[in-house]
């Protein structure tokens, strides 16, 4: 029998070992990775486990916490008409503040006459920009440690000269560790993503157990590793015994993917950075090496992000997109949330991206009447 046909098994098999386990009282496990809440609720993973476990989306998003003078800067570029702006495809629809009847996505810029493409990743970049040699390609290049590392392998071959980038890349743990460090974390373990341990290695997430006494497992994106996970933390938790524990190891090696650091390492620095309605945390985003500059499309075209602007950097009014993040409240406790904020119409960038928490809670099915039953389960 495959591992795949193995999967739905092993599931199970946890699930009864998570049933048998003695839970007295409430524990709150957090999840980073937005992959992770798609499965969770794809799974239907909450309502089949014991009720004292509460599973809390955390800041696992790069879209949502992209800064929004940066996406204001990439609609500002794609109204030029000499430039082309290409982006990952969730970021085109990422509102920002900008007065009314202006275009406040790159979505809404294409539909006012910009060249915005979408990518599905960076070679593609590349590639417009050898095809068009007489534009500029702006390579609009959000996300965490995952889609960055490819950005930094773009990097260390050579861009094409009429290719630069606007960077907007970020770490995952460094949001964590801002969590623990406040003394009100909201949450009583931790599974770490899998996909970024595998760029990074799964140490890199020893600081949660080590640091700060918080039972700590690194899971894959299948219902049994999840689970796997779920339970070696919550054993940790009933037996007051934290530790890292890999529960993605045919995948998470030690010391991650040797290639990508190195790459990471070679072009990029990390620096305190801008998170869209949290503020700066420190050492938690990617910048261009100096000898690098003349690739930053920020520089290339002059544009200022001194967030002069009204409510720049902000989320939008009403929007409490930086609070589900951070874990402080579920999607459907926003005011907005199903109503004036829906994928078809999205306020905020959490109704936006796929890893999303209001995108993926609303796509499950998840509506404001799911609120109170929610609500009393707790």
């Amino acid at each position: 029998m495959s591992a795949m046909a193995d999967a739905p098994a092993l599931a199970k098999q946890w699930l009864e070992r998570i049933h048998a386990l003695r839970l007295d009282r409430r524990i709150r496990v957090m999840n980073v990775c937005g992959g992770h809440e798609r499965s969770i609720a794809l799974a239907g993973l909450r309502a089949a486990l014991p009720r004292q476990i509460e599973l809390i989306p955390g800041p696992g998003c790069p879209v949502c916490v992209c800064p929004e003078e940066d996406i204001h800067a990439a609609i500002e570029l794609a109204l030029r008409s000499n430039v082309t702006v290409v982006a990952f495809g969730d970021m085109l629809r990422v509102p920002a503040n900008v007065p009314k009847r202006a275009p406040r996505s790159l979505q809404q810029a294409h539909a006012a006459g910009g060249d915005v493409r979408p990518i599905a990743s960076p070679s593609e970049a590349a590639k417009i920009a050898r095809a068009r040699p007489d534009r500029e390609v702006v390579f609009f290049a959000a996300g965490f440690e995952t889609t960055t590392a490819p950005v930094a392998a773009l990097l260390a071959e050579g861009l094409p000269p009429n290719l630069s980038l606007l960077l907007s890349g970020r770490l995952t743990w460094p949001a964590i560790a801002m969590l623990l460090a406040s003394q009100a974390a909201g949450f009583d373990a931790l599974i770490a993503p899998g996909h970024v341990a595998t760029i990074m290695g799964p140490e890199q997430w020893r600081f949660v157990p080590e640091d700060y006494g918080i039972p700590c497992a690194v899971a894959g994106f299948e219902a049994d590793s999840l689970l796997a996970a779920l339970y070696s933390v919550l054993r940790q938790h009933i037996e007051g015994h934290a530790f890292l524990d890999n529960c993605y190891g045919q995948v998470a090696k030690p010391g991650g993917n040797p290639t990508a650091r190195r790459l990471l390492h070679e072009t990029l620095d990390v620096v305190d950075a801008k998170w869209r309605g949290i503020g700066t945390i420190a050492r938690s985003g990617f910048a261009l090496k100096p000898e690098l500059q003349a690739v930053d499309a920020l520089r290339r075209f002059d544009l200022e992000t001194d967030g002069s602007r009204r409510r720049s950097g902000e989320m939008p009014p009403g929007c409490d997109c930086a609070r589900v993040v951070l874990g402080r409240i579920y999607p459907n406790q926003c005011v907005l949330y199903g109503k004036a904020c829906t994928p078809r119409n999205p306020i905020g960038p959490c109704m936006v991206s796929d890893e999303g928490a209001c995108r993926i809670w609303w796509s499950s099915g998840i509506g404001k009447a799911a609120d109170e039953r929610a609500a009393a389960r707790y």
